[in-house]
């Protein structure tokens, strides 16, 4: 009989991401209100900016019957996360997941455009989220809504705090909220609805990030990877801390003006 214990332990990589439903602080009473809106619209098309799997766009396809689905990202083992899904919804023909960058992107207008905590993926012009709200005035179609999801700060954060945060974290990284509204009403449109992430949807979702490899470190402690993995599992915590209480997530659902 051969020992395959080496090998399987080898094999056991870290999984990954398999805990969170959405890739960013979004829990499911929140998810479900939001379908209910943007699902009352009826839109015909929808598109997603850094979808991910594109868990929200195929809850919007669930509630919307008619509505076909196109999500663009750049991740191909997100993307295929995703294809699996729709095919176990019954959806695989009527949304398409696209490896493609959005910057430039022609797939507009669409009734619904969904963008959550991916603006930097539709524009290299700084700052990112100005540039980034009048593309997304661009994809959407008169009389269809965005809903943004985009970093704001809850203060403003001090040097020291700044600095426990990501590389090179700057205070201009991002707009104090009322500023962030500001700015989408100048790229031509009216805020429906303003939600914000609570302190508990932030800690459901960096849990839920790390949770299965920190299972797995604590599992495989001397793993020639294990080095690797704990000085990232720990650089990301420390960054999470530093950024606890002071940066936060709108959620905007965005009327576009007309003309």
């Amino acid at each position: 009989m051969i020992d395959t214990s080496a090998t399987e332990r080898t094999d056991d990589l870290p999984p990954q991401l398999t805990r969170l439903v959405f890739h960013g602080p979004l829990s499911e009473a929140r998810a479900a209100a939001m379908v209910r809106r943007l699902a009352a619209t009826r839109p015909g098309s929808v598109l997603d900016i850094g979808c991910g799997w594109g868990e929200l766009m195929l809850r919007v396809l669930d509630a919307v019957p008619e509505a076909h689905g196109v999500g663009v990202d750049v991740s191909g083992a997100d993307l295929a996360r995703g294809r699996q899904n729709a095919e176990a919804r019954g959806h695989a023909d009527r949304v398409e997941f696209v490896e493609e960058s959005a910057a430039g992107t022609r797939r507009g207008p669409a009734d619904l455009v969904l963008c959550l905590g991916a603006s930097q993926a539709l524009t290299t012009a700084e700052p990112t989220t100005a540039g980034a709200l009048r593309e997304l005035r661009r994809l959407v179609a008169d009389g269809g809504r965005v809903l943004l999801g985009e970093c704001f700060w809850e203060r403003t954060p001090t040097q020291a705090e700044l600095a426990r945060m990501w590389p090179g974290a700057s205070a201009d990284d991002h707009y104090d909220l009322a500023t962030l509204l500001d700015l989408a009403v100048e790229a031509g449109f009216r805020p429906e609805w303003t939600e914000t992430a609570s302190p508990g949807e932030w800690e459901e979702f960096e849990s839920a990030y790390q949770a299965d490899t920190e299972v797995w470190l604590a599992r495989h402690p001397g793993d020639p990877r294990a080095a690797d993995t704990r000085e990232r599992l720990d650089r990301h915590r420390s960054q999470w801390m530093g950024y606890r209480g002071i940066l936060g997530l709108a959620y905007l659902t965005l009327v576009p003006v007309a003309g």
